[in-house]
């Protein structure tokens, strides 16, 4: 099976997956040569978003396979992050999805980004370099927060500040830069009378992302002040106190402003997952996938699909799948957790916590459920479903068979309307079929049951006790027919309505004249 993280370089280049290692012919300038200081990532998280209306916390809710969340930390640790701080609420909905290796501190009360920063302070060491972006901006790409630290290298300012010129910048706070073109100030907007009518003409806003000298900024955040219409504690407000200090804000400008825009509602969530989608179907295709249709194609971030593999319309790949080299999946396929081998076939068919070998075809309709593991040329035929069973090299359940908790062996052949009846009520029981073995239509077996090497079913029995190595298995009733049944029904038909007349006839009239 082809490595499909052979996929990788793509991804990374539009912001979905670690950078590569450096080949001897990549000429970038090393990012550790120009970041010396230790990077320090806070992540700003501890917001409501009560205008997705919803019982989830907003930034749990699920884009393109991973909780919102996970996004800017992934973007964060694939940037070089040595240390990630998320900021949560007092409840720590967040702390369900991060690993270990993500600090979490705690802002007691909602106050401001500047307040939420505080809440990090104990991770902010004097001579790092702290990168802060806002944990709703999920498309944030590992290449834009390594720009950032590395243009706030060069520059030797105490903060640099990521923006974006926007056509509709309403709703953002302006950058106001001062004649030598440095950062003078950012202007909020969220209430009247936080910007005048001139600064609200400003185009170019402040993404939320910025890079500060550790030091400096935990000396400027001691000198922020509520003076603003929300009475709250602006992060932007430590930029005019570092001006006051003596030292310079520079600005990063970001070319691309989808990466940075953040999620307020469901409506945002959506406009952001559609880039995102497309961003992984691009990286996908240009790694040697061809997806038929990528408007309707869904593909969650973690997949890994091998080279000359299709994927057909309307089809969903999702969670932690692998998809080898030479499959086509779909048209109307839906893959969850499911790991498929090189040339495998899936057609109109749903697959969850599925394992299939090379050369393995499954549907059209079929649905295999958690533990169906299919050996290499088996196949999964129509209305087909099988849970918690292997199925071995090259052995076929073409049609309309439901094989639960069983194991087969190679080379078997299962007929139409077979059933593994693996319930007694109180717990599950296993199947055993050999290699072989020739199951004839609608034959059931009552677990525990087990079928030798090479042997038979009859039609229609059913097999509640072992049957051994090259027997045939037949348990119904021997056929008896009965001769002349029809006529003898129909003069019975006759006999019987001949009699409803005669009664009807005998009956007194009880009608009433008037």
């Amino acid at each position: 099976m082809q490595d499909p993280t052979t996929a990788l370089p793509a991804l990374w280049r539009l912001g979905f997956g670690p950078r590569p290692p450096r080949g001897p012919g990549d000429a970038a300038i090393p990012y550790d040569h120009l970041v010396t200081a230790p990077v320090v990532a806070v992540i700003l998280a501890a917001g409501q978003g009560t205008r997705m209306r919803s019982e989830t916390p907003k930034l749990l809710h699920p884009l393109c396979g991973r909780a919102m969340i996970e996004w800017p930390v992934a973007a964060a640790r694939d940037a070089g992050a040595g240390t990630i701080v998320v900021v949560d609420s007092p409840e720590r909905p967040l702390a369900s999805v991060l690993d270990g290796e993500v600090a979490i501190a705690v802002q007691e009360r909602a106050r401001g980004t500047a307040d939420a920063v505080r809440a990090a302070e104990a991770y902010i060491a004097p001579e790092s370099t702290v990168i802060v972006l806002n944990g709703d901006v999920p498309l944030i790409s590992a290449e834009t927060l390594r720009g950032l630290a590395e243009a706030h290298a060069r520059s030797g300012a105490a903060g640099t500040i990521a923006t974006s010129v926007l056509e509709d910048p309403r709703g953002y706070g302006r950058v106001v830069r001062a004649p030598d073109g440095t950062v003078e100030r950012v202007v909020e907007t969220k209430a009247p009378g936080d910007a005048t009518e001139g600064e609200l003409h400003i185009r170019e806003i402040n993404t939320g992302i910025f890079a500060f000298d550790g030091g400096l900024l935990l000396e400027a955040l001691a000198q922020v002040r509520a003076d603003n219409a929300q009475g709250e504690f602006y992060l932007p407000d430590v930029l005019p106190v570092l001006r006051g200090l003596g030292r310079t804000i520079d600005a990063f400008e970001v070319a691309d402003a989808n990466v940075t825009l953040g999620v307020n509602d469901r409506v945002g969530l959506a406009a952001v997952r559609a880039i995102a989608q497309r961003g992984i179907n691009e990286a996908h295709m240009l790694a040697g996938v061809t997806i038929v249709d990528p408007e309707s194609a869904i593909v969650d971030v973690g997949v890994e699909i091998g080279e000359d593999t299709v994927i057909a319309p309307f089809t969903s790949v999702l969670g932690a799948s692998t998809i080898g080299a030479r499959c086509q999946v779909g048209p109307h396929s839906t893959v969850i957790d499911s790991r498929l081998g090189d040339e495998s076939n899936v057609l109109h068919s749903y697959l969850t916590g599925a394992e299939l070998g090379e050369g393995v075809s499954v549907g059209p309709f079929a649905y295999l459920r958690p533990g169906a593991v299919l050996r290499a040329g088996a196949k999964a035929g129509t209305f087909v479903e099988i849970k918690n069973s292997e199925i071995g090299a090259g052995t076929k359940v073409p049609h309309l068979s439901y094989i639960g908790d069983t194991d087969i062996g190679e080379r078997s052949n299962i007929g139409a309307g077979t059933i593994t009846a693996n319930y007694d009520g109180y717990r599950k029981n296993r199947t055993t079929i050999g290699s072989r073995v020739r199951v004839s239509v609608d034959t059931a077996f009552v677990a525990p049951v087990s079928v030798g090497d090479d042997a038979f079913t009859g039609a229609g029995s059913v097999i509640t006790d072992d049957v051994p190595a090259g027997a045939l298995g037949v348990a119904r009733q021997r056929q008896r027919n009965v001769e002349g049944y029809a006529q003898r029904r129909a003069e019975r038909a006759a006999a019987d309505e001949a009699e409803r007349a005669a009664a009807d006839q005998a009956a007194p009239d009880t009608t009433v004249e008037k």
